[in-house]
């Protein structure tokens, strides 16, 4: 005899479903209405088809934003990677150390983004921080407002320094989870360090890695509260990155119907390249 189905626990995801149909489904619904219509005042709209689409798409200034984010995130990726894997690998594996080691490699993680920004805007000051300061001190002409290169490598530097932690401690979590006797029998074995990292350590770590790399690019890909705070996009445009042209578009010229339909490719990028790192993470997890 077949048991009753009991469905009575649907109910319990219905606050959920409000929640994220008044958070994120309402407003995706109001970007797409102004995405396709035209107004000039007094909330009346005209049907724009897909016009603010095809001028997006076809925006030299929207090409150049998405250069700029993609050379960040490339850059970002090639350094924060190798690094957090370098630092993972070096950190003590138990005891006191370990325990004190995680909290200090968490601490950069709980800063909020805008105060990175401002802690970094007054670093890099020539006349009052410490980084600006000791460089002009040593007769480097550092100034991250006025030159293109300074400000490129005082943001990069400010990203590698607030999110290498967060790949060191998913490497981390995927070397714990390697038994001794994988270790135990590389030392029988004679195996050498690298062939221990080759052959052990990184397919362990290939999982932690993925969501590592996932996620380093998705937040890389659409950071705009610290280069904003410390650079506001300048000097000129070296540092406006899409979300910062996007934000410039919405509400410094107010232009609502482009800035929906540039916010609803944004979108469809992420949500495309996620879609490849879930599918290369599924692959991944099917082979092992």
């Amino acid at each position: 005899m077949d048991k009753p189905v009991n469905n009575r626990a649907w109910f319990l995801v219905l606050p959920v479903l409000v929640l994220v149909a008044f958070s994120a489904v309402i407003p995706l619904m109001t970007v797409v209405n102004y995405s396709v219509q035209d107004t000039f005042g007094n909330n009346q709209f005209f049907w724009n088809g897909l016009g603010w689409f095809q001028e997006v798409l076809e925006s030299d200034r929207i090409h150049a934003a998405l250069g700029r984010q993609l050379l960040f995130s490339a850059i970002i990726l090639a350094i924060e990677i190798p690094l957090g894997i370098f630092i993972a690998l070096n950190m003590p594996k138990r005891g006191f150390w370990a325990s004190l080691v995680l909290v200090l490699m968490a601490l950069p993680l709980l800063i909020p983004w805008n105060v990175v920004g401002t802690i970094w805007q007054v670093f890099g000051r020539v006349d009052i921080g410490l980084l600006g300061h000791t460089l002009a001190a040593l007769g480097i002409d550092y100034n991250y407002v006025n030159d293109p290169v300074d400000a490129w490598a005082t943001i990069i530097v400010m990203d590698v320094w607030h999110w290498t932690s967060l790949v060191a401690l998913l490497c981390y979590a995927g070397l714990q989870s390697i038994p001794d006797a994988y270790y135990q029998a590389a030392r029988i074995d004679q195996a050498s360090r690298w062939g221990v990292f080759r052959y052990i350590e990184l397919p362990k770590m290939s999982g932690v890695l993925l969501i590592a790399v996932l996620l380093r690019f998705m937040d890389s890909f659409m950071i705009y509260t610290e280069p904003f705070v410390v650079t506001g996009g300048g000097p000129g445009n070296a540092t406006t990155f899409l979300s910062i042209d996007l934000v410039k578009m919405a509400i410094g010229q107010f232009d609502l119907g482009p800035a929906a339909a540039f916010s609803l490719i944004y979108f469809l990028v992420i949500l495309l390249i996620s879609w490849v790192f879930y599918t290369v993470m599924t692959a991944q997890r099917d082979r092992t």
